[in-house]
């Protein structure tokens, strides 16, 4: 089946809406509609930092992938950071996911940054064979500290 990603649009809200509302469950996070609004308000602003690419296959949005830019002081670059990347269930083994990234990955390139990172839960299995395949892992710990 032939993919196409696309940057985000108006007529991908529903459908977006669905996938977002499923990678929140999948990593077991509280969202409401108020936050996917939110987050859809971002998406929409081309002035907001958070960018978005769909995926479409079978004239279908399959997945999802949102994306920003971030300062690399240590190395005087900067980088593209993933967000978010969600593929339908139906969808996954279909190599959707290798397409958003490497559609992020050309866009981080044509922008000069110097690299795309994300990260993901450890247990995570599925998703990180696909990241395995496709860039390395590092040696890094993440830590977060809510304000």
């Amino acid at each position: 089946m032939s993919i196409e990603i696309v940057p985000i649009a108006a007529q991908h809200r529903a459908r977006w809406d669905v996938l977002f509302a499923g990678y929140a469950a999948f990593y077991k996070v509280e969202q409401t509609q108020a936050m996917r609004d939110t987050v859809w308000a971002w998406l929409m602003d081309p002035a907001h930092e958070v960018k978005g690419l769909v995926a479409i296959a079978g004239g279908e949005v399959v997945g999802l992938i949102h994306y920003r830019p971030f300062a690399r002081p240590l190395r005087a670059a900067s980088g593209i950071f993933a967000d978010d990347l969600f593929v339908d269930p139906v969808h996954r083994g279909g190599r959707v996911a290798d397409a958003l990234l490497l559609a992020v990955h050309e866009i981080a390139r044509k922008g000069g940054h110097s690299l795309l990172r994300w990260i993901t839960a450890d247990n995570n299995y599925r998703g990180r064979g696909v990241y395995d395949r496709l860039a390395t892992r590092t040696m890094w710990i993440t830590y977060d500290m809510p304000v």
